[in-house]
């Protein structure tokens, strides 16, 4: 989820995979798929930023499980050994 920002200064958090396009008319206009508009005070580029540090962060997330080098932020919270994540099996073993 990225966060943006409505005109009134209310923040909410929007799913960038229903994002069909975003818009400057001068203001910043986010299309979703289904027809749903969102008038935000961040530009086209900073929305575009958020998009892909959010789409960059999901495969690194991937790349560190596939190698099982994923620690969950929740990790610390947890008794050693007792975790939710199960990594990606190695290469030989697909």
């Amino acid at each position: 989820m990225i966060r943006v920002t409505r005109l009134n200064g209310e923040q909410f958090a929007l799913n960038p995979d229903l994002i069909e396009r975003v818009e400057a008319h001068p203001d910043t206009v986010v299309f979703l798929l289904e027809g749903t508009r969102y008038v935000v005070t961040e530009s086209v580029d900073t929305v575009m930023r958020d998009i892909r540090e959010y789409r960059a962060g999901i495969l690194a997330t991937s790349y560190e499980m596939d190698r099982g080098e994923y620690r969950s932020h929740r990790a610390e919270a947890l008794p050693v050994g007792d975790s939710s994540v199960v990594p990606f099996p190695v290469r030989e073993e697909r």
